[in-house]
């Protein structure tokens, strides 16, 4: 798996979903700390989409707790159709999570490093340092704030563009309904991952469109 274009991945804690997700996505990102037994469900899965895997933090807006959830997520990477996890940049610099890390590249699976503020949006100052960190130390910065203007948007946009144009590979998106639209206008600034639930009810971060109107959006954005 890259991230060299832009993919849309659906996010989702039931793999059963992938055959619906085929028409307007590109990955699928398993929700694992969501699903109730994901390594079965990862075991019995035969989609065609590769997988993102993410067992996000409770700590960082999920629902795993405890070192174990390392321990799935390293099962995870050596299912052939795991072609990336999501590790969020703290834990990176942990034990267990350099470990994992070391773990996925001798796979040849794809780092994203990922951090959620669901409070704010940092300085661009901030930004810029937080995705630099993020691509230092991964293959992909993944970053989502919180917007409360729109002039948290346009600064998003503006890091955005400024880390693709050094040659990093960032995702980025601005939470919440003030942001919402960045979903599908960072793409056209860099941002190379988007993501949607197939049911916007399903929705697994504040603000999300679901996967056919976000990609349609998206495809109307960049045929303009």
């Amino acid at each position: 798996m890259d991230f060299d274009s832009f993919s849309l991945a659906v996010s989702t804690a039931d793999l059963g979903d992938e055959p619906h997700a085929r028409e307007h996505a590109d990955i699928v990102e398993f929700r694992m700390d969501l699903a109730a037994d994901p390594l079965s469900m990862l075991a019995s899965y035969d989609g065609e989409l590769p997988i993102l895997a993410t067992n996000r933090a409770e700590w960082e807006g999920g629902e795993a707790t405890g070192d174990e959830r390392l321990v799935v997520l390293r099962e995870a990477v050596d299912h052939p159709a795991v072609g990336a996890i999501d590790l969020e940049l703290e834990t990176l610099f942990s034990a267990p999570g350099g470990e994992l890390a070391d773990h996925a590249r001798e796979n040849d699976v794809v780092i994203v490093a990922s951090v959620h503020d669901f409070e704010e949006t940092p300085s661009k100052q901030r930004m810029r340092e937080l995705l630099e960190n993020c691509t230092d130390h991964a293959d992909v910065g993944k970053l989502a704030v919180t917007a409360q203007s729109k002039s948290d948007v346009l600064d998003l946009f503006r890091v955005t563009d400024l880390l693709t144009e050094r040659g990093k590979t960032v995702a980025t998106m601005a939470m919440g309904e003030v942001g919402r639209h960045s979903r599908a206008v960072t793409p056209l600034y860099g941002s190379k991952i988007g993501y949607a639930p197939l049911d916007p009810a399903d929705a697994t971060a504040p603000g999300q469109y679901d996967a056919a109107t976000l990609s349609r959006l998206i495809d109307e954005l960049r045929s303009e």
